[in-house]
């Protein structure tokens, strides 16, 4: 599973803030809610993040094994 809890962390210690993703950067009040939820996100804004945030993608997403992971 995909989690992004190092972008919340990255985020903390930049000078950025959701409102200014949203207002500044112009990346979707939907895709920082999909964000909180670890709900997918494509790569493109990844790479905008990580442009953002002047951050590699493991300060974005990690992946952590989990049971719910469907089945290869």
């Amino acid at each position: 599973m995909i989690v992004y809890h190092p972008f919340w962390e990255t985020l903390r210690n930049s000078k950025e803030t959701t409102y200014t993703l949203i207002k500044k950067h112009n990346i979707s009040s939907s895709t920082i809610d999909k964000l909180r939820k670890n709900k997918p996100i494509t790569s493109t804004t990844v790479n905008d993040l990580c442009r953002i945030l002047n951050c590699t993608v493991s300060q974005i997403m990690e992946y952590i094994p989990s049971e719910s992971d469907q089945v290869l």
